[in-house]
């Protein structure tokens, strides 16, 4: 039984070939579709700059100042006098320090040391032998005993000035004072609120008795003292 179909007209031939041909050609339409580039007719952009004539700036205009060259360096002298040096220069002489021989060497128990008598101040809370005030010799606590024996003497002693009552002045005198090496009452100086006040408890501790004087390690010695006078109105 012979085919109906014409062996020319068999298109499964050649369809790897038109399948190459349709491929290359879509390749070239996608191709062609991304390369396509549009413009447009009228540029609207403006890329001038304005610049604003109030910016400009005059540079004023400086004067350069001429300093004058400096003076030119004095010349030299001609002739160099050339002065000798006619003075003599004595050269000084180190003695050596080394001891001779033939020196004879001082022993040291041949050296007299000179005991120096110096004015020392020692306090009376510290001091080994305290000053002794007239009628305490035989008391066995001296310092109780002259803590004692000045106040008595304030208070047989004590004035308030008038004129201090009269302008109702009132306060604390700090009075300090030194028992001297001979026993004697010296540099007294106080502190209070009134110069009135002040005057009557340095003429209190004027009237002082002669003392013994204190002692430190056998010598006598400076004692300093403070106490305080009250000023009360009653």
């Amino acid at each position: 039984m012979e085919p109906k179909k014409n062996p020319k007209a068999d298109l499964s031939k050649n369809s790897a070939l038109y399948f190459v041909i349709g491929l290359a050609v879509v390749m070239a339409l996608v191709y062609g579709a991304f390369e396509w580039k549009t413009y447009d007719d009228a540029n609207n952009y403006d890329i001038s700059m304005d610049v604003d004539d109030l910016l400009d700036e005059e540079v004023p205009m400086t004067e350069q100042i001429k300093t004058p060259p400096p003076p030119p360096p004095p010349a030299a002298p001609e002739i160099i006098e050339v002065v000798e040096d006619e003075e003599e220069v004595e050269e000084t002489v180190i003695e050596s320090t080394e001891t001779s021989q033939e020196e004879e060497i001082i022993e040291v128990e041949d050296v007299v040391v000179e005991e120096v008598d110096e004015d020392v101040d020692v306090p009376f809370s510290v001091i080994e032998d305290v000053p002794v005030f007239p009628g305490c010799e035989n008391e066995s606590d001296k310092r109780a005993c002259f803590n004692k024996m000045i106040q008595k003497h304030i208070a047989r002693n004590f004035r308030y000035p008038e004129i201090a009552q009269e302008m109702g002045i009132q306060g604390r005198v700090a009075v300090m004072f030194v028992i001297q090496k001979d026993g004697s009452i010296g540099n007294v100086r106080m502190r209070g609120p009134d110069k009135n006040l002040e005057q009557e408890a340095a003429r209190i501790i004027n009237k002082l008795p002669k003392m013994t004087p204190g002692k430190q390690r056998g010598r006598a010695v400076r004692v300093p003292f403070s106490i305080p006078i009250n000023f009360k109105l009653q």
